[in-house]
């Protein structure tokens, strides 16, 4: 689809980035917003609220808020040890990094980052804050950072530690144990329903 013309809209803009999934897309639109997901893959619910190409090709400062979910692989605490183990992952470490940079200096209002937590060589920002899905509503433990601009801590919606807690670990850290296979990425990255609902409903005021 081709970028919506700013003219013709009459809510407020929402851009969400490197998401095909649209789980966040999909939140601020049910409550009201003109929101779009960017990515380079096909968009997963709506095509018609999914702008397929690359980020850096859209003019971001046409949208009130801008959300960016950046691939994880070369950033994440997790994946430190194959920094060492296979030289070509410092210079795809070196786009990452250029890429979180695009959006945290792109000048954009009413912006978050999302990404698990990263290691000393992504030289980012400290975050905001550290977030889980445990927090709302979702039985499962998965540590998740925001950087935010001009928008306010998330609050915990729905917090169910304890019974995640009684899980064993094949449930709670779900994610961790996901099957090899090629959309492992993809099951690993998705955002939780209850994040993507407590960001548009919490966040909505700021942006509105």
């Amino acid at each position: 689809m081709t970028n919506p013309t700013p003219s013709v809209l009459e809510q407020k803009r929402v851009l969400i980035a490197c998401e095909s999934s649209q789980v966040v897309t999909k939140a601020f639109r049910d409550l009201g917003f003109d929101a779009y997901s960017c990515d380079i893959l096909p968009g997963e619910i709506n095509k018609d609220w999914h702008i397929q190409k690359d980020i850096r090709d859209v003019d971001l400062l046409d949208y009130d808020m801008v959300g960016s979910h950046l691939p994880c692989t070369f950033m994440c605490n997790s994946g430190v040890s194959w920094l060492h183990k296979d030289e070509t992952r410092w210079k795809e470490l070196q786009k990452s990094n250029e890429l979180f940079h695009y959006f945290w200096q792109s000048g954009v209002k009413h912006l978050y980052i999302e990404n698990p937590i990263p290691h000393k060589y992504a030289l980012l920002p400290k975050y905001s804050q550290i977030i889980q899905p445990y927090q709302f509503g979702h039985t499962e433990r998965k540590a998740t950072c925001l950087w935010l601009k001009n928008l306010p801590l998330l609050k915990e919606s729905n917090n169910v530690k304890d019974e995640m807690d009684k899980l064993p670990k094949s449930q709670s850290q779900r994610i961790h144990y996901t099957s090899p296979g090629k959309d492992r990425w993809k099951v690993r990255s998705r955002t939780f329903t209850g994040i993507a609902e407590a960001m548009a409903n919490q966040w909505r005021t700021e942006v509105g």
